[in-house]
């Protein structure tokens, strides 16, 4: 069942959202604004749109896979999450970030991307003296290839 997520664009000049045929089930957004970045800068960019999420859902915000090699940017918090609660005309999506090097971001670049999950279901803590499972290796135990 198609979910809807309604949008208002605070700007003319980016393209509006829309999945690419394809590609993938993430959807991209894309700088509102022209930024000029030094490396060690930090900065706020306006992805130009508000959102309202269906009833019971959250979106991850993530940098897309080239931002890093196209502009030297890391998303500073790793994944964005937006509550369906952040939904007002006033409240714009941003994209923390940081860069490495010096680099330009011209509006309508798509920088970063996102999903719609529904919200975790309520889960209850049951204290254990032993889990009773076998020893898998540790923490980062399945090598490298």
């Amino acid at each position: 069942m198609d979910k809807t997520i309604r949008i208002k664009y605070h700007s003319d000049q980016i393209e509006k959202l829309r999945y690419i045929d394809g590609k993938s089930d993430w959807i991209d957004l894309r700088s509102a604004q022209e930024v000029h970045m030094k490396a060690g800068d930090f900065r706020m960019i306006d992805l130009g749109i508000s959102v309202q999420l269906p009833a019971g859902y959250e979106m991850l915000i993530a940098s897309r896979s080239s931002t890093f090699k196209n502009f030297g940017l890391i998303q500073t918090n790793a994944v964005g999450v937006v509550d369906e609660s952040y939904c007002s005309d006033e409240d714009h999506l941003m994209w923390p970030c940081y860069a490495v090097r010096d680099t330009v971001v011209h509006v309508n670049d798509r920088i970063c991307q996102f999903r719609i999950l529904e919200h975790q279901p309520r889960i209850c803590f049951d204290e254990v003296e032993t889990l009773g499972n076998a020893v898998r290796g540790g923490f980062g135990s399945t090598g490298i290839s």
